[in-house]
């Protein structure tokens, strides 16, 4: 079945849970759809794990329309929500609605998501109003990394928690379809999934949210360069890679492979003709 906005309302309202992973890819993305998986998010973590960036700062409009489109083609039942990449969105209503509108025309995305709360109200606002679904992300924000001082648990404090609770209210107000909530305690993220009505997704916030985000690769075991807390790896597949390209490179040097049945054939009546 179809997943939209809608689906996402439904699911809420029947206690059943949401997944959601990103992917970056058609190949991927089609997998990814083909395991019944509700929602597929265009992360701006592609600047870490597709890129090589350190940060998701540098990630630009231009990389994330690529990237969105490319995994639009091979989903064809998960709803695909894009991120809208650092300043894209910030600076002021304007530049957030133009650039949640290229996301959806050219990168075929089915909604958008941005970081922060009341900070972005009115973006958020703004942009339901034009038509285009919009998922919030509060916690931690990683587009916000240097202000946060590093990759630290958030609303930990009374004030931050406060804080936190408030801005997911002020997000459903605005019409934002969900919430992610990243890397907050999980008796926080409970408080806010029960004051809302539309559901909120986990990545490191417990089970009580209403779904689960990851990023593939590392629930996959293909990004080793920093494992979170929160991350289950459900297979190995970054090994598995890694054995594959080494028997390859050992065959080829070998002269093992490719092998005959690899071979394609060509008669030896045209063969005699070019001699």
């Amino acid at each position: 079945m179809k997943n939209t906005v809608l689906t996402f309302k439904q699911a809420k309202e029947k206690g059943e849970k949401l997944t959601m992973l990103t992917a970056y890819d058609y190949s991927t993305a089609k997998l990814i759809d083909e395991a019944g998986i509700n929602s597929i998010l265009i992360g701006d973590s592609l600047g870490n794990v597709i890129l090589g960036y350190e940060d998701t700062i540098s990630v630009t409009m231009e990389d994330m329309i690529h990237h969105s489109a490319a995994v639009a083609r091979g989903a064809k039942n998960a709803l695909v929500v894009c991120d809208m990449p650092f300043m894209s969105y910030q600076t002021n209503v304007y530049d957030a609605v133009v650039n949640a509108g290229r996301l959806m025309k050219e990168g075929r995305a089915g909604a958008v998501k941005l970081e922060g709360g009341e900070e972005v109200i009115e973006q958020v606002r703004a942009i339901v109003n034009c038509g285009i679904p919009v998922c919030g992300h509060l916690g931690l924000t990683p587009q916000s990394i240097n202000a946060f001082g590093g990759f630290k648990v958030q609303a930990k404090t009374e004030a931050a928690a406060k804080k936190l609770i408030n801005d997911a209210k002020l997000l459903e107000e605005a019409g934002a379809f969900a919430v992610v909530l990243e890397c907050v305690p999980a008796k926080i993220a409970e408080i806010v999934t029960k004051e809302l009505s539309i559901p909120t997704i986990g990545i490191g916030a417990g089970n009580v949210c209403d779904g689960q985000v990851l990023v593939y690769q590392d629930m996959l075991g293909m990004f080793s360069d920093f494992t979170p807390k929160f991350v289950k790896r459900f297979a190995d597949i970054g090994d598995i890679m890694k054995e594959a390209f080494m028997n390859y490179d050992k065959e080829v040097k070998a002269g093992t492979f490719p092998e005959k049945k690899h071979e394609y054939t060509i008669s030896d009546d045209v063969l005699e003709k070019l001699y």
